[in-house]
């Protein structure tokens, strides 16, 4: 069973986010989007983390700052302020978005066969309509992110009886997806943004966690059953992952 555990004050100036895991082996440390997580066995005692987390403490800073400056020359997908005309990422494209008042209580989107977003506004939405726009846009992606989630375990999951107990999507700002101790399957929605095929990579791969708790040579042998190109898909999501993870 995982655990989650959040340290505010392990070091001096240094604050972590600590994670039992019993499928780590040892412990690791994780640095994105400038937060640590440090990733231990059940049984490694407190004072033994602190010891090396105190030990990467130079490498941990180095990947902070690294960090920080390529966030900085980053070209955000999404646009800064959501109105007529704008581009939106979807699929990996940009999809243009045009707006249309309703009587309707709450904004409603559609994606047009055209490729072509089309947000109603309910006529009251005078103040904030960026705001709203983005939260419908978020809501409906959300929405699809499920259905096209369910689509691609319903493909995959029969072959080597790969099935999930569950599919939850959430807002992630660090992971892509992840398979629990009893197989419960967490999805990232930033995924609907990539290309199609970057989801279903994923997926595969969190299914493939059902048989293999682990990334032995095994796992990645049955990722390679269900996609044998899956090593492009994931060198994409390492090169433009940081692009995704700005969200909308």
């Amino acid at each position: 069973m995982t655990q989650n555990l959040l340290s505010r004050d392990n070091l001096p100036g240094l604050h972590y986010q600590l994670r039992r895991s019993e499928r780590a082996k040892k412990t690791r440390i994780v640095v994105s989007d400038g937060k640590i997580e440090v990733v231990a066995p059940p049984k490694v005692s407190e004072q033994r983390i602190k010891a090396f987390v105190h030990a990467q403490r130079d490498w941990i800073e180095t990947a902070l700052k690294r960090l920080k400056q390529r966030a900085q020359t980053l070209q955000p997908l999404a646009p800064a302020h959501y109105a007529e005309g704008v581009t939106v990422p979807y699929h990996g494209l940009q999809i243009p978005l045009t707006l249309k008042t309703t009587s309707a209580r709450y904004p409603k989107v559609q994606l047009l066969p055209e490729h072509q977003f089309l947000v109603y506004l309910p006529q009251h939405a005078t103040e904030n309509q960026s705001g709203l726009i983005k939260l419908a846009l978020e809501n409906w992606m959300k929405q699809q992110t499920r259905r096209q989630a369910q689509d691609y375990i319903e493909l995959h999951s029969q072959r080597h009886q790969l099935q999930p107990r569950s599919l939850r999507i959430k807002t992630q700002k660090s992971r892509w997806g992840s398979c629990g101790p009893y197989n419960d399957i967490n999805l990232n929605w930033l995924l609907i943004l990539a290309p199609p095929i970057i989801m279903e990579y994923v997926i595969i791969h969190e299914l493939c966690h059902v048989r293999h708790k682990n990334h032995s040579q095994a796992f990645w042998q049955l990722v390679a059953d269900h996609m044998p190109d899956y090593l492009q898909h994931r060198q994409w999501l390492k090169q433009h992952g940081a692009s995704l993870m700005h969200g909308l």
